[in-house]
């Protein structure tokens, strides 16, 4: 089946602001054209249909994200998350069942954002459930003000999402609060004392610290050889994004510098990374 439809495809190059740009300029479907794409896709398997489906939901993945800039995590990566989501969504996508495929996108995005934002953030420890999680991302909306939780509100937002109400305290705790630096950085007074002058080490016996250098070094060295095993794209992408001395570089520059798509990028990495972690576990 064939489609006068023309979609202009973003660029896997340029910067985040032109990539927003070029999604927003590519047309929405109706609801005929998106039926008749969707029925292409899931009766003949047309992948030309599947990648129109795509693009032009590409816009409402980046409108999803923008809601998520909160939790400290770069835009360009939650997007991407939330394209892999979308393309989820474009091949479970039944149009027979009466809804359009914006509506049942939302779930798929907003579900591999959430992964993505719980596998990454610093803070969140405890949202390991699915009731924890549901608290991690409604706390903030649910809040009636800026203020500290009152009992009443603890017990009854914690009736609402089925957790302990000592585990809202915990978690508006980790919200509210910001990270301490635990060495005086260059510009503090010097008779600022960090916690790094005053916080005991409780495993500071000689013997222990000695035992935890040579350990140290073996990974060290472990880590060089997991990293000399990778080709050399592979190896500097894995470097760029977990081993840079200053800012990560995000998916969408990374495949800027190599002409690629970030889903390309992010499929290297993912490779790269399970190598090194078969590598390291031989060495272990």
């Amino acid at each position: 089946m064939s489609h006068a439809l023309t979609f202009p495809v973003p660029s896997a190059v340029g910067s985040l602001d032109q990539y927003i740009q070029s999604v927003n300029r590519i047309p929405l479907l109706t609801e005929k054209e998106e039926s008749d794409l969707a029925r292409s896709l899931r009766d003949e398997g047309d992948v030309e249909a599947a990648r129109k489906l795509v693009l032009s939901h590409l816009r409402v993945v980046v409108a999803i994200a923008r809601g998520y800039l909160g939790y400290g995590l770069p835009h360009s990566d939650l997007i991407q998350e939330g394209n892999v989501g979308l393309m989820k969504a474009v091949k479970r996508f039944d149009p027979d069942r009466g809804v359009r495929l914006v509506s049942f996108a939302i779930h798929w995005i907003k579900a591999e954002i959430h992964e993505y934002i719980v596998k990454n953030w610093r803070l969140v420890k405890i949202a390991t459930t699915k009731a924890q999680r549901k608290l991690f991302f409604n706390l903030r909306s649910m809040r009636r003000s800026s203020n500290t939780l009152q009992g009443d509100e603890v017990i009854a937002m914690a009736e609402h999402l089925g957790v302990k109400p000592e585990e809202v305290r915990e978690m508006e705790t980790r919200l509210s609060g910001g990270d301490v630096a635990l060495e005086a950085g260059p510009d503090d007074d010097e008779e600022r004392f960090a916690p790094i002058a005053y916080l005991a080490d409780p495993h500071a016996e000689p013997s222990e610290v000695i035992a935890q250098r040579q350990y140290a070094h073996l990974q060290d060295e472990g880590l060089h050889t997991a990293l000399a095993k990778l080709d050399d794209r592979s190896r500097t992408i894995v470097q760029r994004r977990w081993l840079a001395d200053g800012e990560a570089a995000t998916l969408h520059e990374l495949a800027a510098e190599y002409g690629v798509s970030a889903e390309r990028i992010r499929q290297i990495e993912a490779k790269a990374m399970q190598k090194m972690r078969s590598q390291l576990a031989e060495l272990a």
